[in-house]
């Protein structure tokens, strides 16, 4: 783990911190298979604040949840856990399904190869969150477990202090524009309730899914150039609409043959699903944004991190950067 542990505790609900080193490659759109996003460190700090309580287990409620809490809870108190924290990422992309089995968001690993033509051919594989964090974890993306409790139902803000930036902001290349953030609301219990029904709840298909979609404003040069030239899509480098994209649903194998320009919804409905993005933001937002509610007991909330390869951003140029997760929740809406 590097040291790079300088986080800021805020006042507010929560504060997370995530920092990622990023590595990447020599073509276009996606990440060819042998090129990874490399995590440098991971910085998690959790802060609560007026009459919220939060948990890495469900049991021992505390102010500040640290990364140890996360990375160390399986052997200790939570050990059904399936908390997820890679050294190494790649881009993996969602329909913002959820798996019935589990209650997990399915993300599928992608791929890009060329054909005869020269055409990108895209290729994808189910991934499913393994425990395991740093050099033992053989994860694609980041995706833990926090617990919340509160007396009465809560509606949540997102303030302007969450986004995700780059550590050294003269020379961003652009992947923190393809990030993306989700809450799968598990479910809530009452207060009081077994640690066992706490720790297994699972919502299944009817679990309250949110993404977020931070930087959709943002594009590096080559970012604008790989949405023309491989989605059809123009845009430009500042003030840029948001750009819907359609998230994978389903794995691809290469006999299907499917380019990557026309891997959208309308022409293969059985492997893409256009993404009903729940609130996205600007670079520059400034209000107080509503992201759910915390219902009056413990709730279990599931946090994936990642970098969705069906962004138009996710190209590699894009790939050598260090950067920075911020989520800071508060019940102030303003």
């Amino acid at each position: 783990m590097s040291k790079k542990r300088n986080a800021k505790l805020y006042y507010l609900l929560i504060l997370l911190l995530l920092t990622a080193l990023m590595f990447s490659s020599s073509t276009y759109a996606w990440f060819t298979s042998n090129r990874v996003v490399t995590v440098n460190t991971i910085n998690v700090h959790v802060a609560a604040a007026g009459g919220i309580e939060i948990s890495a287990d469900g049991q021992n409620w505390k102010a500040i949840i640290t990364p140890d809490d996360i990375t160390t809870v399986h052997d200790s108190s939570y050990r059904t856990s399936v908390n997820q924290m890679p050294f190494v990422l790649e881009p993996v992309s969602t329909g913002k399904e959820i798996d019935t089995n589990n209650g997990f968001l399915k993300m599928y690993y992608g791929r890009t190869s060329n054909d005869d033509d020269g055409e990108y051919i895209l290729t994808s594989t189910r991934t499913i969150e393994k425990e395991g964090n740093g050099e033992d974890s053989e994860g694609k993306f980041i995706v833990f477990d926090l617990f919340f409790k509160v007396t009465n139902d809560t509606q949540v803000y997102m303030t302007n202090n969450s986004k995700v930036t780059y550590t050294d902001l003269e020379n961003g290349k652009g992947i923190a524009n393809a990030a993306r953030i989700a809450f799968v609301d598990e479910g809530t219990l009452p207060s009081g309730s077994s640690v066992a029904a706490i720790q297994s709840l699972r919502s299944g298909s009817t679990a309250s899914t949110y993404i977020w979609e931070p930087n959709y404003d943002l594009h590096t040069n080559s970012g604008v150039n790989n949405a023309l030239n491989v989605y059809g899509v123009t845009t430009t480098t500042t003030n840029g609409n948001r750009i819907v994209y359609d998230g994978v649903i389903n794995e691809i194998s290469s006999a299907s043959n499917i380019r990557l320009k026309n891997a959208k919804q309308s022409l293969y409905p059985q492997y893409f699903k256009t993404v009903n993005v729940d609130y996205y933001t600007r670079s520059d937002f400034t209000d107080n944004i509503p992201v759910f509610v915390l219902k009056g007991g413990i709730s279990k909330i599931r946090i994936y991190m990642w970098i969705e390869g069906q962004d138009v951003d996710c190209e590699n140029d894009a790939s050598y950067d260090d950067i920075s997760f911020d989520l800071q929740l508060t019940v102030n809406p303003s």
